[in-house]
């Protein structure tokens, strides 16, 4: 490139207020994230409520943050990228128009961005891509695999019938009483305990990529119930473990096995499970010995980020991609449909 493309990037989704600076696609200029865990530990999950008015509090702070570390301004920036969906509507409702502000005000493109596709680009800040790939997405109501043929292509080929691996691991950690978030409180304690119970793996059809945690949720539930009724103790450590081991095993398994079937290249590990270090050490085992690289994205790029925005915005953005005044919060907003936009809004920039 000849000259250097910053793109600012907005995401409020769900409980972190975050803006990213990125250049020229792939350089990270700054991430700037502020938590709301606290906020919201004392309730055991997120209050979209309380979410939505925390973003309000934080957007233009950490705004200014971002633009401080990176030493920039906004007339610098070529592009503003925002989380459109999916997410809580009400906390998406403050990035999106936080960012539809910033592009009137100071006349830059608007571009919308798909919260998962931003987990799947947050790799690309680390190694570029090489296609076919296959993204495994593990991120709180998300599970599924992707694949991709080519940039901003996205095919579902396995997602979740009913709970997602993040839900059913707060679901669980819910049940051993472990404070809220309860992904890493359950990856610590599988470490420590032994795989001592045989819990269910929803393998479902033959051939099928598709998830199913519903069971398994149910099953460590009933355990726990029915070892109380009869005054028996089962050590949580142990059911952590256990129960981490059933899901590390069907994700490794139907990641590995689409790997195989599709002939891809790379396999990417997007969102925040993809910060549990038993998952982590499973698939760097499972794909040690085969010609497919993976790539597992650091911790600081797992959870919730606006770098992953950025980073999608901008190929977004060399697609063509603009979004007019118009934009606004999509919850429910479907990933393969928004890959596959081919018609550009009307834009008055």
């Amino acid at each position: 490139m000849s000259q250097d493309q910053y793109i600012l990037a907005i995401e409020t989704s769900c409980d972190e207020t975050a803006v990213a600076i990125v250049k020229n696609e792939r350089e990270l200029i700054t991430n700037v994230v502020a938590s709301q865990i606290e906020s919201h530990k004392r309730f055991g999950g997120v209050v979209p409520e309380i979410a939505s008015r925390h973003h309000i509090e934080q957007i233009t702070v950490t705004l200014e943050e971002a633009l401080q570390q990176s030493q920039l301004t906004i007339d610098d920036i070529e592009a503003i990228a925002v989380t459109e969906g999916p997410g809580l509507v009400g906390a998406l409702l403050v990035g999106v128009n936080a960012a539809k502000a910033i592009a009137f005000a100071k006349q830059k493109p608007l571009v919308g961005v798909h919260h998962i596709a931003g987990h799947i680009y947050a790799n690309r800040l680390e190694e570029e891509f090489e296609f076919p790939l296959l993204s495994l997405v593990v991120s709180g109501g998300h599970t599924e695999l992707i694949l991709m043929k080519e940039h901003g292509s996205f095919e579902v080929i396995g997602e979740t019938r009913d709970d997602a691996a993040g839900e059913a691991y707060d679901k669980v950690a819910r049940t051993l009483n472990l404070p809220y978030p309860g992904g890493p409180q359950i990856d610590q304690l599988a470490s420590e305990g032994e795989v001592s119970i045989d819990f269910p793996r929803a393998w479902l059809e033959d051939g099928s990529y598709d998830f199913s945690f519903s069971g398994l949720k149910s099953s460590v539930i009933n355990k726990l119930h029915n070892a109380k009724q009869k005054n028996e103790e089962i050590l949580p450590v142990d059911v952590a473990a256990s129960f981490q081991a059933s899901v590390i095993d069907v994700l490794s398994t139907k990641a590995y096995q689409a790997a195989k079937a599709y002939g891809v290249k790379q396999v990417i590990v997007a969102g925040g499970v993809a910060a549990n270090r038993g998952l982590r050490k499973v698939l760097h085992e499972k794909f040690e010995n085969e010609d497919i690289q993976l790539l597992i994205p650091p911790l600081h790029l797992c959870t919730d980020n606006a770098a992953m925005i950025a980073s999608a915005g901008a190929v977004a953005y060399r697609q063509g991609h603009r979004a007019g005044y118009d934009l606004n919060a999509n919850p429910g907003l479907d990933l393969e449909q928004y890959g596959m936009r081919n018609t550009m809004k009307e834009t008055p920039f």
